[in-house]
């Protein structure tokens, strides 16, 4: 491509592609894609995006075409890659100037420097880093920040290189520029420090964008720069110089306004100060060792002390709690538990960390979490009042809870108070001591303080198992507390019920529950909304756990799910919606068919809720989680749900719905289940199988699920069910065959395997083009033992229950391997044997010593050949399933069922399900558990006796070992 004469053509199309007509976009799109393989093509981005005279929206585009480019054409190996001799001119055009006057283009122009310095930066570009250098040395105001912006992204990107050779590159970059970059960053701070106390707004600004820049740069290089750190005077003095620096700019902020550019870029610098230091931490924890205890003063100060005061912002204060807490928790840190066998540099680390944590400073440290950071804020009571539920969805985690000051005050306090519980569970208890009895509810500082000592309680749960009677101190204290209505005792009826569900897990009598049932019955009604909400939580807390009793709950059930749908309808927020949801699932899956009296209310809601919540997936999610419990807790009655239950499913599974994304999984799960509790089979539940080919070539994490679900239609009405599918069944797992992992072949063949059994008539008719794959497997011998187990549990089936198709398939066979008839059953029969020991479920070796006696009679000489064999089998058989009757002394096959008998379930058992008793059923039909193998063995070879004559008959025996003969005949005794 011509640079003189393409660039005018190419800024045409660039302008066209910025169009807002798509007549006029698309085609220009099209041209352009077109000539990204072109050579020459990137030059002349270059020279527009580079010209500063062109209208900034075509400058735009055409960076981000030249930065698509370096992805798809830089490497050497990639297709249409350019050639050595424009990468070459591109290189040296990219860093002629850098004078670019607009951010966002600068911005991605340092971008797509630092994509072409990761792929050639220092071999191909040795000069790259040098200019850069020699650049933000300038007296230029825009040259030097534009500089030093490209340094940054340049230095981040080859920060995150990863393979040891490339590590080694950056660690030989690094120590050539770390000086250097150590004296700009104090050059610009200390200009910035100058500017603040005489400068103008602009010169703050400028200094301080400068000075945070090479900061971002000096942090890559310290953190990811050096193999020992703390080996680098210059990297451990700039380390150690952090706490004066942060000092100087939290001082700083006293005299910038709260409310403008400036102050935001101030508080970003000094959050990327403790971002080094959190850092450095992670990466190098020994060589961090020489600055625990510097860290945890100036932490400890600033945060616990007076000396914030004024100074300090929520974001600092979460940083140095982090770091306070990644300090304690360390696992560098912890000497083993016998100290010898700790390293020097684990013992100094704990040394120093013992030596800064005495007993006045944790017990400060715990007392201001609880009084001062525990507190409920007026900001939070504001929005207790004014928006309850967003409340309740920022206390349980919102998306800005990780970054929040309450819950990172929360996990401080949990990781002191492990690390240090012998010293603190006394300070707790004190505190827990002076609030004995109920508080006065004008006293408003007061009824907060209790709230937040006994939120301190509840984190610490676990940790005061051995120190608290909490079922004294809940029928005591915390029940009356419950019982308090006053519309300013709420945060702690609140608090003290979410207490109880932090402690249910951890020490609560089952006597007791109850009285909690009582209670929780009661704040379900409270006048306060978020009251009620964090009572349905301790509820679901209450039904999870462990020692949960169906008895003692069921006389509250009634109200509480109704209580609980009141609720449900209530609340507004999506996520609220979905946590009251998930409480009811909880509740219907705990009780089971106990639920089946009370859940009309909910069945006649949900599907306005379903349409309610269209835009909403998430909450869709919850609704298909609550219907599969709903549909377990119904059993065969979930069939009056089709008309709701199956679009659902219909819509969840069927991939080419955008839906399907969020909801396939649970979707696939109430298909299921669905399945499993169908009582019959209908028209609409058959249609929706249509969804599961192309669910299936998906090949997807959820295939497992698809099978048990295709397994559940053969159970379900195996006829009706194969006519209609089966033929793309099998065809769709021809395919999966090809592809798919072992687990999967055997996932395939269990349903194979299963129609056989459910249909012997039918099944291998639908499934004949995977049999000969079947038999060939078996003939050759498969390596996997777990496939070759499965293959001779089709075949068994098709041998046994019907030997006429077996006939044509073993005709079929020896075509294809140009063999007898004869000969290739023979070499069938040996490879049977030869891998009996693959087979390990009793059920498949009773099977396969049941199919392969079934050839008997036989005058066929391959056969008789194969006798003893199959008499080995058999034997073995008769080891797996037969018992000796103590009383008689007499052996009876432990398989056979003779009568469908109901199961007893017990009150921790699921009752059965539809399915269950279907395959009940299915295996009194089944010749493994109708037909004894005692009785079989003697009657076929009876009958080999009589077809052979007495004499002909002992010589076949005579081919069986004689210790296999006298254990057939002590199993044989009595015939």
């Amino acid at each position: 491509m011509d640079l003189n004469s393409a660039s005018t053509v190419v800024l045409q199309v660039l302008t066209q592609a910025t169009s807002q007509d798509t007549a006029v976009l698309k085609p220009a799109e099209e041209q352009l894609k077109q000539w990204e393989t072109q050579p020459g093509f990137y030059s002349v981005l270059l020279n527009i995006f580079t010209n500063h005279t062109l209208d900034i929206n075509v400058r735009w585009l055409a960076v981000l075409y030249f930065k698509n480019g370096i992805d798809r054409y830089w490497r050497r190996v990639a297709p249409h890659a350019l050639s050595e001799e424009e990468k070459s001119t591109l290189r040296a055009g990219l860093i002629t100037n850098f004078n670019e006057p607009v951010n966002q283009i600068a911005t991605q122009i340092a971008v797509l420097i630092a994509k072409v310095a990761r792929l050639d930066c220092p071999r191909q570009w040795p000069e790259l880093i040098p200019t850069l250098i020699e650049s933000v040395k300038v007296q230029d105001d825009l040259r030097q920040h534009r500089a030093l912006l490209t340094f940054y992204h340049v230095t981040k990107t080859l920060a995150s290189k990863r393979l040891a050779a490339d590590r080694k590159l950056f660690y030989d970059v690094t120590s050539g520029i770390y000086n250097f970059a150590c004296s700009l960053w104090n050059h610009h701070t200390d200009t910035f420090l100058q500017h603040v106390s005489s400068g103008s707004e602009a010169a703050v600004l400028s200094s301080l964008e400068r000075t945070l820049l090479s900061l971002k740069v000096l942090r890559k290089l310290t953190v990811n720069g050096f193999v020992e750190p703390h080996k680098n005077m210059e990297v451990m003095g700039f380390l150690h110089g952090i706490f004066d620096r942060l000092k100087q700019f939290l001082e700083c902020s006293r005299n910038i306004g709260t409310d403008n550019v400036c102050r935001d870029r101030l508080e970003k610098t000094i959050i990327l100060f403790t971002k080094v230091l959190l850092d450095f931490l992670d990466q190098h924890p020994f060589s961090f060792t020489p600055l625990i205890q510097r860290s945890l003063e100036f932490s400890v100060s600033y945060v616990f002390t007076e000396v914030g005061e004024g100074v300090t912002f929520e974001r600092f204060i979460v940083q140095c709690m982090n770091l306070i807490k990644m300090i304690v928790k360390n696992y560098a840190y912890k000497p083993s538990k016998n100290f010898e066998d700790s390293s020097p540099e684990t013992l100094e680390a704990h040394k120093i960390k013992m030596a800064f944590f005495t007993y006045p400073t944790l017990t400060e440290i715990c007392r201001r979490l609880v009084s001062h950071y525990f507190l409920l804020t007026e900001e939070e009571l504001t929005m207790w009042e004014e928006d309850p539920e967003g409340f309740t969805v920022e206390e349980t985690g919102g998306d800005s809870w990780k970054y929040s000051l309450r819950p990172c005050t929360e996990v401080l306090f949990i990781d002191i108070f492990h690390e240090y519980n012998q010293t603190l569970t006394p300070v707790l208890l004190e505190m827990m001591q002076t609030l004995q009895g109920p508080t006065n509810v004008e006293d408003m500082n007061a009824l907060l303080i209790k709230d937040a000592v006994y939120n301190a309680v509840g984190l610490a749960a676990y940790e005061l198992f051995d120190s608290v009677d909490f079922d004294q101190w809940f029928k005591n204290q915390l029940l009356p507390e419950l019982q308090v209505i006053h519309n300013r005792y709420k945060p702690l009826r609140r608090r003290v019920i979410w207490l109880i569900g932090q402690w249910i897990s951890v020490k609560f009598k089952s006597d007791l529950r109850p009285m909690l049932y009582e209670a929780i019955c009661n704040l379900l009604q409270d006048q306060d909304l978020v009251v009620r909400i964090e009572t349905a939580t301790t509820l679901k807390l209450t039904v999870d756990d462990f020692e949960f009793r169906t008895d003692q709950f069921l006389p509250y059930l009634e109200t509480m799910f109704t209580l609980l749908f009141q609720l449900l309808q209530q609340v507004t927020e999506c996520d609220t919606k979905m946590h009251v949801l998930h409480v009811l699932s909880c509740v219907i899956e705990r009780v089971n068919i106990q639920i089946r009296p009370y859940v009309g209310c909910l069945v006649q809601y949900l599907p306005l809720l379903w349409k309610q919540s269209e835009e909403h997936n998430m909450l869709r999610c919850a609704i298909l989680t609550t219907l599969i419990h709903l549909v377990q807790g119904l059993g065969a009655d979930s069939k009056n749900l089709y008309p709701f239950l199956l679009p659902v499913i219909q819509l969840s599974t069927d991939v080419s719905q955008p839906p399907h994304v969020y909801l396939l999984e649970d979707g696939l799960e109430l298909w299921l289940v669905t399945l499993e509790n169908s009582p019959c089979v209908t028209p609409e539940l058959l249609r929706i199988f249509q969804n599961m080919s192309p669910l299936l070539e998906l090949s997807s994490e959820n295939l497992r699920t698809c099978f048990k679900i295709i397994n559940g239609y053969i159970f379900l009405s195996s006829t009706e069910f194969l006519q209609t599918y089966a033929v793309g069944l099998c065809q769709s797992f021809c395919e999966l065959l090809k592809e798919i992992t072992t687990e999967g072949q055997v996932q395939v063949l269990k349903v194979v395997e299963n129609a056989l059994k459910v249909n012997p008539v039918l099944g291998p008719q639908m499934f004949q083009p995977i049999l000969p794959c079947v038999f060939r497997g078996i003939i050759e011998g498969e390596r996997y033992p777990v496939v070759m187990s499965t293959y001779l549990g089709v075949m068994g089936r098709v041998l046994l229950q019907n030997t006429s198709f077996f006939s044509s398939l073993l005709n079929e066979m020896a075509h294809k391997f140009n063999q007898e008839m004869d000969q290739l059953l023979g070499n069938m029969i040996e490879m049977w044997v030869d891998r009996m020991d693959n087979i390990t479920q009793p059920e498949r070796r009773k099977l396969s010593a049941l199919a392969l006696l079934s050839l008997l009679p036989s005058d066929n000489s391959v056969i008789q050949d194969k006798f003893c064999g199959i008499i080995n089998i058999s034997v073995e058989g008769l080891h797996d399933v037969m018992t000796e009757d103590p009383e008689t002394g007499t052996y009876k096959d432990c398989m056979l069922m003779s009568h469908l008998e109901e199961p007893k379930v017990t009150e921790d058992e699921e009752p059965p399900t539809e399915q269950d008793k279907r395959k009940k059923m299915l295996a009194l039909k089944d010749p493994v558990h109708t037909v004894s193998l005692q009785q079989f063995i003697y009657e076929k070879l009876k009958a080999q006796q009589e077809l052979l004559g007495e004499q002909g008959f002992q010589s076949l025996m005579e081919t069986v070992d004689t210790e296999i003969v006298t254990q057939l005949q002590e199993f044989l005794q009595g015939f």
